[in-house]
């Protein structure tokens, strides 16, 4: 009995104590969720200006020699002399090589001989037909003979000076490819004569840039292995597009003091097409293409707001706005995946 009356009295005394707590938790009153906070969404602005632009093109073309060409003999014969030293500079009209020319001067020396016989042949008949004592016909005769002949000797004495090679222009000789005493033809090579005081530069530009090509027009080029800029001056095109690539060739002249210009070498173009001095830009991130147009987004009064524009001249990372888009204005160049007509918005510092 006594345990049984001590257990009742431990429940009691725990029941008694665990009362006010539940009393407490019943009087206190759930508190209210507290109220949310419209935020305007923090963008980049960019304040609109004027500015200079120029409209670029890149393309690849290859330098060329102003001139050059492959010297080679007009007649056949046995090599004599060669005068000229393998990448040397050659003076226009400077003798290079000598062909053999003992049969050409006894051919020259015998026909000298026939024409001295036919000049006093035809003397002599002129007298006679003048006197009456032969025809026309036949002092007509000894001078065609004599026509002939020297014709014969004037032949000679063009071949005569093909026995000297000569260089046709002033440059710079290239290797030799033939040797003293070996048979030349007009099929051997002699050597390459380069003019590389200026250089040529032909390169392609695609056909919608076509009409915006001109004489006159600056090109700016590097090569391989040359850390300089190099400039030059278009100055011929062809006078249509190439079917097969739809490209247009054009030709540049640059000048080339120091000879580091070889002709061969590879070189990257730029043209500048179009240059403007009040182009309105914006970055190409900031135009969203849409059906029937393009558009972006300017803030106004704390809001973004989309305005209908046309573009222009498109650089790497900028597009000119030709229209829809004025000085002054703000336009809106981040967060444009969220961005939706009449959204407040505030410009990030």
């Amino acid at each position: 009995m006594k345990r049984i009356l001590g257990l009742l009295i431990a429940v009691s005394i725990v029941a008694l104590l665990a009362i006010p707590k539940f009393a407490s938790r019943g009087d206190v009153a759930t508190p209210a969720p507290a109220a949310e906070t419209k935020r305007a969404l923090r963008v980049a602005v960019l304040d609109i200006a004027p500015e200079h632009l120029t409209e670029k093109l890149s393309t690849t073309g290859t330098v060329r020699a102003n001139e050059q060409v492959d010297l080679v003999s007009e007649i056949a014969g046995k090599i004599d002399n060669i005068v000229f030293r393998e990448g040397s500079r050659v003076a226009a009209g400077q003798v290079l090589l000598e062909i053999n020319d003992d049969a050409l001067q006894a051919e020259l020396e015998r026909t000298a001989f026939r024409v001295q016989l036919a000049e006093r042949r035809e003397a002599q008949k002129k007298q006679l037909s003048d006197q009456g004592v032969i025809s026309g016909e036949e002092y007509d005769l000894a001078l065609n003979e004599l026509n002939v002949l020297r014709s014969e000797q004037r032949l000679i004495e063009a071949r005569l000076l093909k026995t000297k090679i000569r260089a046709p222009f002033s440059g710079v000789i290239g290797l030799r490819y033939v040797s003293l005493g070996s048979y030349l033809s007009p099929q051997t090579r002699i050597a390459t004569l380069q003019d590389v005081d200026s250089v040529k530069i032909d390169f392609a530009v695609p056909e919608k840039y076509a009409v915006r090509m001109r004489r006159g027009g600056e090109i700016r080029f590097r090569v391989k292995g040359d850390e300089r800029e190099f400039t030059g001056t278009i100055y011929a095109m062809e006078p249509r597009v190439d079917t097969d690539t739809r490209s247009l060739q054009l030709r540049a002249k640059s000048s080339n003091p120091d000879g580091a210009l070889l002709p061969g070498a590879f070189a990257d173009v730029e043209i500048v097409v179009t240059e403007t001095d009040d182009a309105l830009t914006v970055p190409a991130i900031a135009v969203i293409p849409e059906l029937g147009g393009k558009k972006i987004y300017v803030l106004e009064d704390g809001k973004a707001q989309s305005r209908t524009v046309e573009t222009g001249i498109r650089t790497a990372d900028k597009v000119q706005i030709t229209s829809g888009l004025a000085p002054g204005e703000r336009v809106i160049v981040s967060a444009i995946q969220q961005l939706r007509p009449g959204l407040e918005v505030e410009a990030a510092l």
